[in-house]
């Protein structure tokens, strides 16, 4: 696997470059279908609308949720196309961090002026990682 922090760089530098090139407000499953391009051009192994299946306590939730995109099978992507971000979008991705057991996503909001204010990184605290 790829050091995580360059992916998510990389992965960070293409959402910029995405969104200057069409700009804010369309669908986010066109970001999301583009960002996963731009990132499979640049060398990453890129799944979208990852399901997300887990167990708790015996049991076993097949396909539970779906996260946006899986680089490099080690950062998960959450996009989104509003407004702006609040604490549930957050919450979203770590609810799939924590249940794909996956230590680092980044969630994008594609739908501000400039990519930079809809970027948030988050860490689960439950998984191992060395940033």
């Amino acid at each position: 696997m790829r050091d995580l922090e360059a992916v998510a760089a990389d992965a960070v530098d293409a959402a910029v470059m995405v969104h200057r090139a069409i700009g804010p407000g369309l669908l986010e499953s066109v970001y999301e279908l583009l960002l996963a391009a731009e990132l499979e051009r640049r060398g990453h192994n890129v799944l979208r609308q990852q399901p997300v299946t887990f167990s708790f306590n015996g049991m076993t939730f097949e396909n539970a949720f779906r996260a946006d995109l899986l680089v490099d099978a080690g950062l998960v992507i959450e996009v989104k196309s509003i407004e702006r971000l609040s604490g549930v979008h957050a919450k979203q991705l770590l609810t799939y961090l924590r249940l794909m057991q996956q230590p680092l996503g980044l969630l994008m909001n594609f739908g501000g002026e400039t990519m930079e204010e809809g970027l948030k990184r988050v860490i689960n605290s439950r998984a191992a990682f060395a940033p």
